[in-house]
């Protein structure tokens, strides 16, 4: 089929998403086996089957049950009576208030409230204007090759039709055994975690949408009864978590334990819930920032060292006798083997450290322009104007006026 690519990629997407996502053939013999893909999403066989066969082309099913679960459902065009459905997923985040009030619509006990709240806990949360929605629609529009398609929400058609909704019961109401949803909801929070921890090892950064859902108040565990504390306590464990990855992204702890504290104190200065979000996202944001520049791991102990001691202290004598005679090895070998393991000379690594760290105070402070030399380890004042603009193109002077205009 010309879209079977793009049919597979959005499968993809939808799974990297945390979103169960199939196709199963409604026209197969073996339709009882096939269904079992969405039996805990659906009701009883008989009416389920109902609704697949009344399904038209060119139209999107979606439906949003008594447990505020969202579903959607696709007739694949070319493909003998083929639906694909993408669901269970949530299309807002779920107040405390309204997963109780859920559970005693549905007379759950005490016991099983927690359940579900561990449940929606493993849902991602997709709203209509999200960028997996907005890819799905472009699907649809290619694989109708018509912008125009429907889309039916079959509560409403469930108006016009005396048969029972086929989608009468849940996930949660079907699961024999409740202790494994439990289970299976935190064991998929803890995959959730690993891949992040994997991310920003690698300093994937990019990475930062798919992740949204763990910065999010419903994804914490409630274990204790203030939101915020309980917020706060997530987020302790995320800032260790994060940090111990960046660890083994290769940054050396000497820059890991600065960024953490300060996360720490951040974290307890938090007065809302939105506000730990958005400190969720600058930690992963700033985690993976600090593998990129700062991550030794593919260089020598040696070269790894050098790094080290530059960056540690850019006001010092960073001369190449110097860092060679404080680690014992000769100016010749020092030299070649940065150069190989960096592609850059000692000398150069340090005037590219020393003006980005000029740039910074430049921004950041008001310092004279003279203090910010001395920081930088650069006594003559001219000679750092003429090493900034070159690096720049601008003088100190100017890059600091053209900061503050905002250009």
């Amino acid at each position: 089929m010309p879209y079977q690519s793009e049919l597979s990629f959005l499968c993809d997407v939808f799974r990297k998403t945390h979103v169960s996502v199939g196709v199963i053939d409604i026209a197969s013999p073996n339709l009882q086996a096939e269904s079992k893909k969405i039996r805990t999403t659906l009701g009883d066989s008989s009416s389920f089957l109902k609704f697949f066969s009344e399904m038209s082309e060119r139209t999107m099913y979606r439906f949003t049950d008594a447990f505020k679960c969202s579903y959607i459902f696709l007739l694949l065009k070319g493909y003998e009576r083929k639906v694909m459905f993408v669901g269970p997923y949530l299309s807002a985040e779920l107040t405390d208030k309204q997963i109780l009030e859920i559970a005693e619509k549905i007379n759950l006990s005490a016991q099983k409230q927690r359940y579900l709240s561990e449940y929606y806990m493993s849902l991602a949360v997709l709203t209509e204007d999200c960028p997996i929605m907005t890819m799905l629609n472009s699907f649809c529009e290619r694989m109708w090759r018509n912008s125009n398609f429907s889309v039916v929400d079959v509560i409403d058609m469930k108006k016009n039709t005396s048969a029972e909704s086929p989608f009468s019961r849940s996930m949660l109401a079907l699961e024999p055994n409740d202790i494994l949803v439990n289970m299976r909801s935190v064991e998929r929070r803890y995959e959730f975690e690993n891949e992040m921890m994997r991310a920003v090892s690698l300093g994937h950064s990019h990475m930062e949408n798919k992740f949204r859902q763990a910065f999010s108040a419903s994804f914490f565990e409630k274990r204790v009864a203030d939101p915020l504390r309980n917020a706060k306590n997530y987020s302790i464990i995320m800032n260790t978590l994060l940090r111990k990855s960046a660890e083994n992204g290769g940054v050396h702890p000497i820059y890991l334990d600065r960024v953490s504290s300060d996360f720490a104190t951040k974290i307890e200065g938090l007065r809302s819930l939105s506000d730990n979000a958005s400190l969720m996202v600058e930690m992963f944001r700033t985690y993976c920032r600090l593998v990129r520049t700062h991550s030794s791991k593919e260089f020598s102990n040696l070269v790894q060292r050098t790094i080290l001691i530059i960056e540690s202290d850019l006001s010092a004598d960073l001369s190449s006798k110097v860092l060679a005679e404080t680690q014992g090895v000769s100016l010749g070998y020092l030299s070649t083997v940065f150069k190989k393991e960096t592609g850059q000379t000692v000398s150069s690594y340090i005037r590219k450290q020393r003006m980005e760290y000029a740039s910074y105070l430049l921004e950041k402070t008001n310092l004279q322009i003279q203090n910010v030399a001395l920081h930088c380890g650069i006594m003559d004042v001219q000679y750092f104007t003429k090493l900034f603009k070159n690096h720049f193109g601008k003088t100190p002077s100017e890059y600091r006026r053209l900061i503050k205009l905002g250009i």
